[in-house]
């Protein structure tokens, strides 16, 4: 593997006929040391090569959540899918408030590249996801080259904004409760987008909001799938699904099959119970 030095293997452990592990390595774009989760399947013949799944969990988590609580290796085993989970921010970087609120600062990247010092030096999430990561990947494990991204609240914004803004490279997108309009949220007014990117850069706001996104998106057509339970607690405060939908419909290149689940809250249980739906999504769109 080119490369391969560069990536310390954390942890292996066999699940559904794959290997579920962890990697370790030294970020460029984070300037920190991350880790991030990989599973596996099992090839089948020597030479052979697998779509890849990038999963951006939610805010407070790590790269551990997802692998733990969701139970996808089942059916990413069975599509014959790699699927990678970045950590959620750069770690031990030791900024001034960075672990204040659950919200903002360690374990809440958002996806984003801060644009204010001093998260400016490593909260490079979206570049970390955009570039690095998948480079580093297709560098180091068995893959076709051709990705999907999906991901949960914080992380299902930051995979539909990395998706829309990235259609070349992304192929496929779906969401879990997502973020979807936070220029609209107080949250993401007086949090997460006025402290990494300012208030002075206010014009950089929307590249960040999926909601805003699609409403200019003229790329290749979208099918998006996205679940969201009408129990979740951050559903009216910081979630605005009917934001999204609405931005969708009146875009002709996008399609958002919106799920409106009833009796569902925000947590694993939810992600889940329809996580075989996602993951078949993303397997047909990257086998056609």
């Amino acid at each position: 593997m080119a490369g391969a030095a560069s990536l310390e293997l954390v942890s292996s452990i066999k699940c559904f006929n794959g290997f579920q592990k962890v990697y370790k390595h030294v970020s460029k774009e984070l300037n920190c040391s991350m880790n991030f989760s990989l599973y596996e399947p099992v090839a089948a013949n020597p030479n052979d090569k697998f779509h890849v799944l990038f999963y951006l969990s939610g805010l407070t988590c790590t790269e551990q959540n997802f692998i733990q609580k969701s139970s996808f290796q089942r059916f990413a085993g069975e599509q014959k899918l790699i699927v990678v989970g970045p950590d959620t921010s750069p770690r031990g970087c030791n900024l001034p408030g960075e672990s204040d609120r659950w919200d903002f600062g360690a374990s809440a990247g958002c996806y984003l590249d801060a644009l204010v010092e001093p998260w400016s030096k490593h909260y490079r999430m979206y570049s970390y996801v955009t570039k690095e990561l998948p480079a580093l990947i297709k560098e180091n494990f068995p893959t076709t080259g051709k990705f999907g991204i999906f991901g949960h609240s914080m992380g299902g914004h930051g995979a539909m904004v990395c998706g829309l803004r990235n259609p070349e490279l992304f192929l496929s997108i779906s969401a879990f409760a997502p973020i979807c309009n936070p220029t609209q949220t107080e949250w993401g007014k007086d949090v997460a987008l006025k402290n990494y990117l300012g208030e002075e850069n206010k014009d950089k706001w929307n590249i960040y909001d999926s909601t805003e996104l699609m409403k200019t998106y003229d790329g290749p057509e979208r099918n998006i799938l996205v679940d969201q339970g009408d129990d979740d607690e951050f559903l009216k405060t910081h979630l605005l699904p009917e934001n999204l939908k609405a931005a969708a419909e009146a875009n002709p290149k996008i399609q958002v099959n919106l799920r409106m689940q009833p009796g569902y809250n925000h947590s694993y249980f939810f992600i889940s119970t329809f996580i075989s739906d996602h993951i078949e999504h993303h397997a047909k769109i990257l086998n056609a």
